[in-house]
């Protein structure tokens, strides 16, 4: 991973915002993700809670790349430092970092109850609620709307449609005199992101989930082999060859320079696609992914909460931040303003927030129905599984390897992994 060396090689000397007034008794330190609006719409909330409280507040930008900041927080969490107070977690982390966080159940007041409940599930450990539910996310399919309309096609429902659609237009757009338009673009990264993609190939395929509830691993049959090769067959015709290195974000700058007919990616580009000054405003739709052959549309479960470091000097202020964070009002703030998706059930009937944000409405069940990595079977291990499958679809990818060959190897290292079927 291409930065994870100077982010290590810098420690906690990370770019700090500071808000609230110097010379306050406490400072509590948050770090905040930095996809899209992330950092921006952390650092409006937390200035707020600083004004109203008193308290100093020290924003912490991390990378962008989630398998680079994971590095970072057990770095961080795993010297029993207290540089920073609140971390902001992915979904699949709470298994991870649980024996470094506080259990915020006790001081919530009950607040857990207002979210999500297999969010509150997944973020409780032990019996312990480490992380508070903060927002969701489940990958999406957006497409122009005015290209799909110019050239008299439907929104595709299967990966063959997809990709017939996607060469189509490509050929068509580039024959008019854009030869940047690429048909496609998504996640194509060694890292997080190819695992929640190449996931939902799976799953679409009916190849199931790489290590099913009950431990067994899945990951070698030909339904999942079959849904590799069709996305390496992306790779140099709907998709350009660079798509092997990008992770959100350069996704969306490809997508939203008009520059691609469809995209794979998480809500929040939404909103950024939409605003004042974007190439595409207004030419954009928003869809289930498509399915595989008598499969059906698959969406990985994302998102993050928020979480207290156990050796934070200043735990009970650090939770209440927290809990201001993860409130209805600061979510719908964040729905409105950064199409991030509320992890409470409440909001989705708001007004506002589906004027926003139309398919938040329309597209509920592929939130409420996403589907999970296979973090519960392999609990500890998550992190190695993941590197391993994400490992052998980017050499299928990147035509290294074929993908009866990746499959194979990659069943071998997982069940060395799982140490004969115990996880755990």
């Amino acid at each position: 991973m291409r930065t994870t060396g100077r982010w290590l090689r810098t420690g906690i000397a990370l770019a700090l915002a500071t808000t609230g007034a110097a010379g306050q008794a406490a400072s509590i330190k948050i770090s905040c993700g930095s996809v899209g609006q992330e950092l921006e719409l952390c650092k409006r909330s937390a200035e707020a809670w600083a004004k109203q409280t008193g308290n100093q507040v020290q924003v912490v930008a991390t990378p962008n790349d989630a398998s680079e900041r994971l590095a970072l927080y057990q770095q961080v969490l795993g010297a029993g430092s207290d540089k920073i107070d609140v971390f902001q977690i992915d979904v699949v982390w709470p298994g991870l970092l649980a024996n470094h966080l506080q259990d915020l159940k006790p001081a919530s007041g009950g607040a857990e109850g207002q979210h999500f409940p297999a969010f509150v599930a997944n973020n409780t450990v032990g019996g312990r609620l480490v992380a508070m539910p903060w927002f969701v996310n489940a990958g999406l399919l957006f497409y122009r709307k005015d290209l799909l309309d110019k050239h008299k096609l439907a929104v595709p429902t299967t990966w063959t449609e997809l990709t017939t659609s996607a060469r189509r237009i490509q050929d068509a757009e580039r024959a008019a005199g854009n030869d940047r338009m690429w048909g496609f673009v998504w996640q194509g990264r060694a890292y997080e992101g190819l695992t929640c993609n190449a996931l939902e190939w799976s799953v679409s395929h009916g190849g199931g989930s790489i290590v099913e509830s009950d431990g067994r691993i899945s990951a070698r049959n030909p339904k999942l082999a079959d849904a590799l090769k069709t996305a390496a067959g992306w790779v140099g015709s709907i998709s350009p060859t660079a798509v092997l290195n990008y992770a959100e974000e350069e996704s969306r700058g490809v997508f939203q320079a008009g520059n691609a007919v469809f995209m794979r990616n998480w809500p929040y580009a939404w909103s950024l696609a939409q605003a004042d000054g974007s190439t595409i405003k207004g030419k954009i739709g928003v869809a289930p992914l498509p399915a595989g052959p008598g499969g059906k549309p698959a969406a990985t479960l994302g998102g993050e909460s928020l979480a207290v470091s156990k050796y934070s000097r200043n735990a009970a202020l650090a939770t209440e931040l927290v809990l201001y964070m993860t409130s209805a009002a600061v979510q719908k703030e964040r729905a409105l303003a950064g199409s991030f998706n509320p992890t409470r059930p409440a909001l989705y009937q708001d007004a506002e927030v589906l004027k926003a944000n139309p398919f938040m409405g329309d597209l509920v069940g592929a939130f409420t129905s996403a589907v999970a990595r296979p973090t519960a079977a392999t609990g500890s291990q998550y992190n190695k599984v993941s590197n391993e499958f994400w490992n052998a679809t980017h050499d299928v990818l990147a035509g290294r390897a074929q993908p009866d060959e990746a499959l194979a190897k990659l069943e071998s290292n997982l069940k060395r992994a799982s140490r004969g079927g115990r996880w755990n």
